[in-house]
């Protein structure tokens, strides 16, 4: 294979590679000790509940009404994690809060089997 030939290969290849890698690490405001219980996890919190509620809820709109809530430690990061139902879509959209600066960390859709299988 040519020099040229070669450069035009990588340049393509260079071109449709994502630009962000499939999995990053979230960048949080809080990082728990992995030991922690739910309580310490809350009491960690600089972000209630209810204000991580409407974030979420303000993200994903559509007249979705929350499934489930909890706060946890994901990737080694404090968050407020929902479940969101949206009217007409099966399964949820779940919505990461990060639990000390209301940022939006990460939004996804889960199916109704994976969901109930995360358990």
């Amino acid at each position: 294979m040519t020099r040229s030939k070669l450069i035009a290969v990588a340049l393509g290849l260079a071109l449709t590679a994502p630009a962000v890698p499939a999995f990053a690490a979230w960048r949080c405001s809080i990082h728990p000790p992995k030991t922690a219980s739910d309580a310490q996890l809350t009491s960690m919190a600089k972000l209630s509940k209810s204000k991580a509620e409407r974030i979420a809820l303000r993200r994903v709109d559509h007249g979705a009404k929350i499934a489930g809530a909890e706060i946890e430690a994901e990737q080694g990061c404090l968050i407020w994690s929902f479940d969101l139902k949206v009217p007409g879509h099966k399964g949820v959209q779940e919505v990461n809060v990060d639990a000390g600066n209301g940022a939006i960390l990460d939004v996804h859709h889960e199916s109704a089997g994976s969901e109930s299988s995360e358990g």
